[in-house]
């Protein structure tokens, strides 16, 4: 949130989105829920708010790092204080969310065939970190990077598949290349087959006209655990990621754009101080009730995706339903009978 200011829109207008002004800017990440509100201890003292000043010269960036921080910290609220209850966290689907191991595995870049002598190590690049744990960097001022070996894969039986060869093979540490692993799980006529199709764009129904994709839709390739899912896998907690681009299935954003909207009522101030003291007040300024409200449209659209409207057409059902939590079986008809008569 920045500077504020209140500006209106006729009904009969599009609204725009307003662009970031010139002031200081402060980011927020929180969890919430339709029971409790914003995720926080009874009395109040325990919160999963985070407040930090984005910039390369501020607080830096919500990074992975933070995000299991923040995930942490949830889960040792709900164990703490609310151990009666299942609790699942979801996220967004984005790239902070979605960060695998250093050296999970991916056919991406892998060779048809045993790397050649000379050639540099098959491998994952990762920061490089000093003893401290920290990024090392650069007299460029970027980070440095390393190279490091690939994890193994895994069979079906669940014995571990090592992807360079062992220290007693001619080639030891050489990765096999994908023709091998492939062989070694028993899959035919690999020789003949090409690493990939151009742009890796295979014709349908084929799946099994080159390397790349063969081994992508391997079950150990293909259900690669993110951290954030390993992370809290290993407390009993369950996390589950959104689709890509429908932040109308994430309540919190509706939340997000009240307090907003609260926010751009206060005087504007270029005090750093102040823009904290609006954005915490805006956001306790949300009422439990709305945020119920937000979480049975967010579920209104999942109702709506599931009978088969796209949308633009769950948008309408969302609206006409608003105080609906699913819609009825004949939506479908409904909506066909509306949209004839528009």
């Amino acid at each position: 949130m920045t500077g504020g200011g209140l500006d209106g829109v006729h009904k009969l207008e599009k609204a725009v989105p307003r662009a970031k002004g010139e002031g200081a800017s402060l980011m927020v990440a929180d969890f919430v829920s339709a029971t409790y509100g914003w995720l926080r201890s009874p009395d109040g003292k325990e919160s999963t708010q985070v407040l930090f000043r984005p910039g390369k010269n501020r607080d830096g960036y919500f990074t992975h790092d933070e995000i299991l921080a923040q995930a942490t910290k949830a889960m040792d609220i709900l164990s703490r204080h609310y151990p009666d209850e299942d609790h699942i966290l979801i996220f967004d689907n984005v790239t902070t969310h979605l960060k695998r191991a250093a050296d999970a595995l991916s056919a991406c870049h892998m060779s048809m065939k045993p790397m050649q002598e000379g050639m540099p190590m098959f491998g994952v690049e990762t920061p490089m970190r000093g003893e401290n744990g920290k990024p090392v960097y650069g007299p460029d001022g970027k980070v440095l990077k390393t190279k490091i070996r690939m994890g193994d894969a895994q069979f079906r039986d669940g014995s571990l598949q090592p992807l360079y060869f062992p220290p007693e093979h001619p080639r030891a540490g050489v990765f096999k290349g994908m023709a091998i692993l492939l062989e070694e799980r028993s899959i035919p006529n690999v020789k003949n087959l090409r690493a990939q199709c151009p742009k890796f764009q295979c014709k349908p129904p084929v799946v099994d006209c080159c390397c790349r994709p063969l081994l992508f839709n391997q079950p150990d390739f293909h259900d690669v655990e993110s951290l954030l899912e390993t992370h809290c896998k290993e407390r009993g907690f369950m996390v589950l990621f959104l689709p890509k681009f429908h932040c109308e299935l994430n309540f919190i954003e509706q939340c997000w754009g009240y307090a907003k909207r609260i926010y751009r009522m206060l005087s504007a101030s270029s005090a750093e101080a102040v823009l904290e003291r609006n954005v915490c007040s805006s956001l306790d300024a949300v009422p439990l009730l709305s945020m119920r409200r937000f979480y049975t449209r967010s579920h209104r659209f999942m109702d709506a995706y599931q009978h088969g409207l796209n949308g633009t057409q769950a948008a309408w059902a969302a609206k006409k339903y608003r105080s609906h939590r699913v819609l009825p079986n004949d939506i479908l008809d409904e909506l066909g009978r509306a949209f004839a008569a528009s």
